[in-house]
């Protein structure tokens, strides 16, 4: 509530939409916006389907959306967006949970290896951190358990020696990035990022590697990204800016 707050003391307009009913068909915008308005979401992570269903009803009530569907998957999904910046981030491998996974993770000669699937990894149980290749059976199952099903396939990145404390989020809004604070400096691997990725509004998430170098760990549709080390008053700000 406090984006909404911040983002309508700085003049922008605000609506809701049920998540829960977007299955049914039976979401609707309130209040209606303003003719042929385009608007952002803001909130949870939701399916590629239930992303479809949230446009139709957007564009039902009148508006548009300024995120399309094909633009929310360049990002929200890990496949579609690794391949642009393959130089910038750890290397990764894709599978399907169906494969023979542990000859796999046996094949690439690892030490290690970070597991998730095309948006998220395993929080709780034994991490997805893995040293053993046997141990991406136990992941897998954690997953399934813990979050219902596996999205899209299985991402396998390569673990490099970040400074976890160095981690910060970007945002980007049509090429433009942004940083949390007002007056800092924006990294060059973030402009470059900027450059390749197709979609008007997305973040960027950058840590340093001990060897100093900066990497990319994650790349995400804007709408559903947490202010990790943001206000809400910087991101109605950056808006502001934007506009």
């Amino acid at each position: 509530m406090d984006q909404v707050a911040c983002l309508r003391s700085v003049g922008f307009e605000t609506s809701a939409i049920s998540l829960d009913a977007l299955a049914s068909g039976t979401s609707k915008v309130s209040p209606l916006p303003g003719s042929e308005e385009k608007l952002i979401y803001r909130g949870w992570m939701i399916t590629p389907d239930d992303y479809l269903r949230l446009t139709n009803a957007v564009k039902n009530a009148g508006a548009d959306v300024l995120i399309s569907h094909a633009e929310y998957l360049a990002t929200h999904y890990l496949p579609n967006w690794y391949p642009l910046i393959r130089d910038l981030t750890p290397e990764t491998r894709f599978f399907s949970i169906n494969d023979d996974l542990e000859s796999a993770l046996t094949g690439l000669g690892w030490d290690n290896f970070f597991i998730k699937d095309y948006v998220k990894s395993l929080k709780t149980s034994i991490g997805s951190i893995i040293n053993e290749p046997s141990a991406i059976r136990t992941v897998v199952a954690e997953m399934q358990k813990f979050r219902g099903s596996i999205e899209g396939g299985l991402c396998v990145r390569q673990v490099e020696d970040f400074i976890a404390e160095t981690e910060k989020r970007y945002f980007v809004v049509y090429g433009k990035p942004f940083a949390a604070l007002p007056n800092e400096e924006i990294p060059g691997i973030v402009k470059e990022c900027a450059k390749r990725i197709n979609s008007p509004f997305f973040s960027v998430d950058v840590v340093e590697r001990r060897d100093g170098c900066k990497r990319i760990v994650e790349i995400g549709d804007g709408q559903v990204s947490d202010l990790v080390g943001w206000t809400a008053e910087r991101f109605a700000t950056l808006w502001v800016e934007y506009s």
